[in-house]
């Protein structure tokens, strides 16, 4: 009995310390994110996925910030080198947390770095793709304000491609802010980006 005792607290002990650097860990690279360091919080992110090899987070993160990076590079190896990596870490965070919305949005803001880089090329091959993702997350978590907002981001977007209307999107856009407000995380780190993007968005449709 007393081994299984002192067998459970080094378990428990060990577990409290793996959380713990876990959480340190994610708040750093954070911060470095904020102090505008995003490739130095990418690799602190995926250093920390090595570890957390069941947590989808560390892996979204790695794929968000490979993203958001490439939009408006003009380098074209550097831009495949930093979409490449992201596409590798959703794979991943895909087989960890299949039908995730939150990954799906990611999923297709990746795709649209691609059609941003070169609408040509990527628009006939990629668009399709983010079309079914968002209407897929949406029937999967119609109440989640970056499924909302990021779908009425790429209508607007697609509809002043093809030189259409964007004002029927903009419902869309002051709706996900309502959803914002009420919105309560699934955890510590949880995604929450979006709102700030969405409220200037609101200002151009009121504009």
């Amino acid at each position: 009995m007393k081994k299984i005792i002192t067998l459970l607290v080094v378990v428990l002990t060990t577990s409290a310390w793996s959380q713990n650097q876990f959480v340190n860990g994610m708040q750093k690279a954070f911060s470095l994110w904020g102090e505008g360091k995003p490739m130095e919080a990418s690799n602190l992110f995926e250093r920390i996925s090595n570890v957390e090899q069941d947590n989808w987070l560390p892996y979204y993160y790695v794929a968000q910030i490979n993203t958001i990076v490439s939009f408006g590079e003009k380098d074209e190896k550097k831009l495949k080198q930093q979409l490449d990596k992201a596409q590798e870490f959703l794979d991943i965070a895909k087989r960890i947390s299949p039908k995730n919305p939150e990954i799906m949005v990611q999923q297709a803001m990746t795709y649209t770095a691609w059609i941003a880089f070169d609408g040509a090329t990527y628009g006939m091959t990629h668009s399709g793709k983010v079309v079914a993702l968002y209407n897929e997350a949406l029937q999967l978590a119609p109440e989640n304000p970056r499924v909302v907002f990021s779908k009425a981001e790429w209508d607007m977007g697609s509809a002043a491609y093809f030189g259409q209307d964007t004002a029927p999107y903009c419902k869309d856009i002051e709706r996900s802010l309502e959803l914002f407000a009420n919105f309560k995380t699934k955890g510590a780190f949880y995604p929450d980006w979006g709102e700030d993007r969405a409220r200037t968005m609101l200002d151009q449709c009121k504009g």
